[in-house]
């Protein structure tokens, strides 16, 4: 089981989010990474390209975006979550 690691802009890009909506949605898809299982489809998970190189997202919700990167073996680290257009626009 990884641990997990929150970056400062995650921190504040959650605070902004409506957290009620979100919290079992997010808790499912943080279940599958930190257990290192695959995410269901549902979730779109797919590595970023560009200056993203390295990090990957999924869709907890059809326009909200979680971007997260498995540092090594030990750690889960949580970048971003928000819109598609505020992360990428």
């Amino acid at each position: 089981m990884r641990t997990i690691s929150y970056s400062n802009a995650f921190k504040r890009d959650y605070k902004k989010c409506a957290v009620q909506s979100l919290s079992s949605s997010l808790i499912e898809s943080l279940y599958f990474l930190i257990n290192d299982l695959p995410l269901p489809e549902k979730y779109c998970d797919h590595a970023l390209t560009g200056s993203w190189q390295g990090f990957r997202d999924c869709h907890i919700e059809p326009d909200l975006v979680l971007i997260y990167r498995k540092v090594n073996d030990d750690v889960l680290e949580l970048i971003r979550i928000g819109s598609h257009s505020n992360l990428f626009g």
